[in-house]
């Protein structure tokens, strides 16, 4: 019997279940081609106390972060928001060069907080993966290699003195302790300090079939209302949210200490009255979201299908996370998707767990012309289009899957070096 996280409640109900699939960021080098590859069942269900949705934990973040794919700051625009998100939050929170202190948890390669550095704000990352905490320290952000735990933070505060800003962005879906992470923010963060994290909206998740960031790195998936309750087993309280587009559509929740936070503000009222119209607090704002899924798979299949039977080429653009949750609950393999492109070194000459599609510099794509792209990091869909709007110089299409299959033509331009 699966017990939720959170609460302790046996009372969980199935939302969709995706099969069984490899780690999503577990690509295979050449010569693991010939060998065993474990998958784990993803399936994602929802607590219907404390309405967390959530997928048991199969693997653990210590087998996902020590060694990880993902660089943050190979996304234009994900920099830019980061950078956005700093000026603003040295606003709000009262952050100066004289004595203010940043720390940020999961801080991947530096992204954000090298923009508190260029601020002349101290600061510190708190990153386990030990090849992007190194790509940080390059960039001159200091680094602790280490996962976040009550005791973790405390140690940090011993040392470091509290944090008048802690950050967690896209990391509070990553970590099966929920409670013990919640506790090691509080451990981290002065008495009137602030806490900001940036996290998926299970309302949009669900409203836009964006089922494919349901991945084994994503133990939960919150609403404001859920994400309270997990906040408030640590000692916070939150007091704003914002609605961010990222991701699809995320939350930024703004928290403090319990006891120095006051109100909430009228927005978030304002959104948890929008999740309860959904239907997210009762089971039937779940009940039909498997069938939109499959939807979303037959009408993917059907037209890679059908391109393969007119001769037409199709290659995929990025290897995300998210788009091996869609390879592999679609079944596709290289007879439909002959390889995908990726700005990340790391990934080039590796190929897609479960699927084994091979992954190629961008550049290949300006070479081979195929007929159509698949896009699979679709959340970036501004950027990417006009980062690929050359393929338009030879006719060829943008295929984007979700939250429906869309193929746009683009204005075309010359390719530049």
């Amino acid at each position: 019997m699966t017990r939720c996280r959170l609460c302790g409640s046996e009372a969980m109900a199935s939302v969709v279940d995706l099969g069984a699939t490899p780690p999503c960021e577990s690509f295979l080098a050449a010569d693991q081609l010939d060998q065993p590859e474990p998958a784990y069942p993803l399936h994602l269900q929802v607590c219907t106390d404390c309405w967390l949705a959530q997928i048991p934990p199969l693997i653990t973040p210590e087998e996902t972060f020590k060694e990880y794919a993902y660089f943050s700051s190979f996304s234009t625009s994900w920099v830019e928001h980061a950078r956005t998100f700093v000026d603003g939050a040295v606003d709000r929170a009262g952050l100066d060069a004289s004595g203010a202190f940043v720390v940020e948890v999961a801080s991947n390669d530096g992204y954000l907080l090298k923009h508190v550095v260029d601020r002349g704000i101290r600061c510190l990352g708190i990153e386990p993966s030990v090849n992007v905490g190194a790509a940080a320290r390059d960039k001159g952000v200091p680094t602790l290699t280490e996962f976040l735990s009550p005791e973790t933070g405390a140690a940090v505060r011993a040392e470091h003195g509290p944090a008048d800003l802690v950050v967690a962005n896209n990391v509070y879906a990553h970590i099966p302790d929920v409670i013990g992470f919640t506790q090691g923010l509080r451990a981290l963060v002065a008495d009137d300090g602030w806490v900001s994290i940036e996290v998926q909206h299970l309302l949009t998740l669900i409203e836009d079939n964006q089922y494919d960031t349901i991945y084994h790195e994503h133990f939960q998936y919150y609403t404001v209302a859920s994400a309270i309750r997990a906040l408030a087993s640590g000692g916070l309280a939150l007091v704003d949210v914002e609605l961010l587009p990222t991701h699809g559509g995320s939350i930024r929740l703004w928290a403090r200490p319990a006891e120095a936070a006051g109100e909430p503000s009228e927005r978030v009222a304002d959104v948890l009255a929008r999740e309860k119209a959904a239907g997210l607090q009762e089971l039937s704002g779940y009940t039909e979201f498997s069938a939109r899924v499959a939807k979303v798979r037959r009408d993917l299949l059907k037209f890679l299908i059908e391109a393969a039977e007119r001769g037409e080429t199709v290659v995929g653009y990025g290897a995300p996370g998210k788009g091996n949750t869609l390879l592999n609950h679609c079944g596709i393999r290289p007879d439909l998707l002959a390889y995908t492109v990726d700005r990340n070194p790391y990934k080039h000459g590796r190929f897609t767990p479960g699927t084994r599609i091979p992954i190629l510099a961008p550049e290949q794509i300006a070479v081979d012309k195929p007929d159509y792209v698949l896009v699979l990091p679709w959340n970036l869909r501004a950027e990417l289009t006009e980062q690929l709007s050359y393929v338009g110089e030879w006719g060829g299409r943008l295929v984007f899957p979700i939250p429906e299959l869309s193929v746009v033509e683009v204005a075309s331009r010359k390719v530049t070096a």
